[in-house]
């Protein structure tokens, strides 16, 4: 190897094996133990063009900056049709929010942009018509276990010839009334989502106010609306709140006439927000079979999971469908080029630690790149991290010191 001034970051090349992980969908990734042999820049300097200097991290450098390497290798390019769109709610996982009954406002516990908890309470209401209806829950309880006494003393009576059989049916009907008149009651407390078990202790209580109407999240969200102020009065169609479940959101895609033949339900999609988002990936669960009059365009769509909330509805997008895929020789994913000197560059791994190598770039989507020169089967390369390789290159310095 020649003699020459280099900027190195000193590591044990063992120690990499620690922090090597094997990503998906590109060829397999291995740890410095592997390498052995020849290093990968001897002998190929001017073939391959290596810019001065040299990163050696640490292995617990590398874990804390997220620095993978994989093996280069070949693999399958695919290719998209973009198309605009725009993040919107998940419809299926958005609710309204509104009393079952009237009632005046006591207590507003949830405000715009809160998050809510699936039964939580987020506003009380006092309501005259809950009374009533508890009331004649209770009242029809009463009213049954009457019936059924009276019942049994009539059909012991008239078994024993002691009364007439018309009193016996009589008390034989109001005891059926007064069971369809109970179950009447228990259906309208049901309709306002009182449980069967608040109902039986419903009478263990008779001393807790019956006018208290709570309303509550139906599953865990954040508060995208909110309607309703402390005393306002409230009737069965009131919307108070609007509840929805960012977790997921759906993508509305528009797809032109021209591109309808290549679109299909089940294709991945990639889609692209900018805005320092990273990519995210899909798969379309519906493409609508109309054109609109106006736009002339169809609706399609997937459904992508946000769990960090970065995807917000309304903002716009590019789709990029995929809607076939080439075979290509050396394939990378884009993290890990770089630009270093006007040269577009990866970072390849031999014995000595990360050098530059400048690589000519071929087809790429957004998420991937062919490699045309540059780089060989087999050696190791950052898949990510890179910008971090770079940045410390650059400033000649990592960690704790360097080497010249």
């Amino acid at each position: 190897m020649k003699n020459r001034k280099r900027n190195k970051f000193y590591i044990l090349p063992a120690a990499l094996s620690l922090v090597l992980v094997l990503a998906a969908g590109l060829p397999a990734t291995v740890t410095a133990g592997e390498q052995g042999g020849k290093p990968a820049h001897a002998g190929e300097e001017s073939e391959g063009g290596h810019e001065e200097g040299v990163v050696r991290l640490s292995a617990a450098e590398m874990k804390e900056f997220g620095i993978v390497v994989r093996e280069a290798g070949p693999g399958r390019l695919d290719t998209f049709v973009d198309l605009p769109g725009e993040i919107v709610i998940n419809a299926d996982r958005q609710a309204h929010v509104v009393p079952r009954v009237p009632g005046i406002v006591r207590e507003v516990r949830k405000k715009l942009g809160d998050q809510v908890k699936g039964g939580e309470v987020m506003a009380v209401l006092e309501s005259r018509e809950l009374a009533d209806t508890k009331a004649e829950y209770l009242a029809a309880r009463e009213r049954l276990a009457l019936a059924e006494a009276n019942f049994n003393r009539e059909e012991r009576l008239w078994k024993k010839k002691v009364s007439a059989e018309q009193e016996y049916l009589d008390a034989k009907q109001a005891f059926a009334e007064a069971r369809i008149n109970l179950r009447s009651a228990e259906q309208k407390l049901h309709a306002l989502g009182f449980s069967e078990g608040y109902l039986k202790q419903l009478p263990e209580h008779l001393d807790q106010t019956y006018t208290r109407y709570e309303m509550r999240a139906p599953f865990s969200g954040a508060v995208i609306q909110k309607h309703i102020t402390l005393g306002e009065a409230l009737n069965g169609s009131s919307e108070a709140f609007v509840v929805a479940d960012l977790g997921t959101v759906w993508v509305d895609i528009n797809v032109y006439q021209k591109d309808l033949v290549k679109i299909h339900k089940g294709q991945k999609v990639v889609i692209e927000i900018g805005h320092d988002i990273a990519p995210v990936s899909g798969t379309l669960s519906y493409v609508g079979p109309l054109v609109g009059e106006e736009t002339r365009t169809a609706l399609a769509r997937a459904e992508l999971p946000n769990p960090q909330g970065d995807l917000r509805p309304g903002m716009f997008i590019t789709a990029r469908v995929a809607v076939g895929s080439v075979d290509v020789s050396l394939l990378v994913p884009k993290t890990a080029l770089q630009t270093l000197k006007g040269k577009t560059v990866v970072f390849v791994l031999d014995e000595d630690g990360f050098e530059p190598r400048p690589v000519t770039v071929g087809r790429e989507n957004g998420l991937q790149v062919e490699i045309r020169e540059g780089l060989k089967p087999g050696e190791k390369y950052a898949s990510t991290g890179a910008f971090t390789l770079k940045a410390q290159l650059s400033k000649g310095a990592f960690g704790g010191g360097h080497g010249h």
